[in-house]
């Protein structure tokens, strides 16, 4: 049986405004094609014979080409699985990934590995279904993917899809956040934050006095962004029946001033009024009557006085590949020893 995989590579994430207020770095192509290579051998030696992915023309495409072809040269045939790009044409919008989730879904891959952040992980949830999902940090807010080794990450996707680790222990569920205005809905994996700006503008929130709700999936004190508010605040695994609401005022309205890393290496304080569990099933709305709805740290969505706006928390809603389950299974069942033979 031909196992498949898809990849979705994002050529431009991490180049919004948080490079230039911010103490950002951007990945390279040469490094986001250097990843796409790790997990390609990685994959192949778990038994993944064939690798569908996302086409760009950001040149990640021509350095991975290189990669294999040098491994081929130096007589290493089997390195890698079979590569094929989808037929489609380049936008070089968020589209491209959109487009990639949905035709990899309907090819039927296992999995898809995902390089990018917060934004490209939601787009490409957004349009997989039922498809697990890998994530493998390259954005500017990294919350959703988690921070590991890709070479990790590529031999988990490996062991899961090809059924050596079982799929309770392989695959886990993810909650998500959807946002309603009128409607028109749109998802968040980790955070859907209300602030008084009613234009999207550059998109990236970084103005924190327009702060005034947060609601998140999950709130990790380790992460950057919209999500630190709340992880800094009560910490809220992935695996939590529920997420977080945060309630957020100017400073010299609120009762706690919390310091939290919006961005990397941009430390602001936050004004914060309050913070209750946000739970699932529940409708919530927006405590001004009018602003925009930023989603995993972008805003995508403006109301006003006149529009419906709902915020639900949804549970058991996409699954991601177990990384660390996985490995640990790996371990304690021997699945990467050989008998060597004499």
């Amino acid at each position: 049986m031909t196992r498949t995989i898809g990849i979705i590579a994002n050529p431009v994430s991490a180049r919004d405004i948080r490079r230039v207020i911010a103490n950002a770095t951007a990945l390279q192509i040469t490094d986001r094609a250097n990843i796409v290579l790790r997990v390609l051998s990685c994959v192949k030696a778990c038994g993944v014979d064939r690798v569908l992915l996302m086409p760009e023309n950001g040149g990640i495409r021509h350095h991975v080409r290189r990669g294999v072809d040098r491994s081929i040269n130096q007589g290493r045939t089997d390195e890698f699985p079979e590569l094929e790009y989808l037929d489609y044409k380049i936008s070089s919008t968020v589209d491209d990934t959109m487009r990639a989730a949905r035709e990899m879904r309907d090819r039927g891959v296992s999995a898809i590995v995902v390089l990018g952040g917060d934004g490209t992980h939601r787009a490409v949830v957004s349009h997989s279904g039922d498809v697990p999902i890998a994530g493998i940090s390259t954005g500017t807010n990294n919350a959703f993917p988690e921070h590991r080794e890709p070479t990790i990450t590529g031999l988990a996707v490996g062991l899961a899809v090809s059924g050596l680790v079982p799929p309770e222990v392989a695959f886990q569920p993810n909650k998500k956040i959807v946002v309603t205005v009128g409607d028109h809905s749109e998802i968040a994996l980790v955070d859907a934050a209300v602030v008084t700006e009613r234009y999207i503008g550059a998109r990236a929130l970084w103005r924190t006095e327009t702060f005034r709700e947060l609601f998140v999936t999950f709130a990790d004190p380790e992460v950057i962004g919209m999500s630190a508010i709340a992880g800094l605040l009560q910490p809220v695994t992935r695996l939590d029946p529920h997420g977080l609401h945060v309630s957020m005022a100017p400073i010299d309205k609120a009762t706690i001033l919390l310091d939290t890393p919006i961005a990397p290496g941009y430390m602001r304080d936050i004004g914060v009024t309050g913070y209750q569990a946000m739970q699932p099933g529940q409708v919530y709305r927006p405590s001004i009557p009018a602003g925009s709805i930023a989603l995993d740290g972008e805003r995508e969505m403006s109301f006003s006085e006149n529009d419906d706006v709902k915020i639900e928390l949804v549970t058991q809603a996409f699954r991601t590949v177990n990384v660390g389950g996985c490995m640990q299974y790996a371990a304690t069942h021997g699945l990467m020893r050989r008998e060597k033979k004499y």
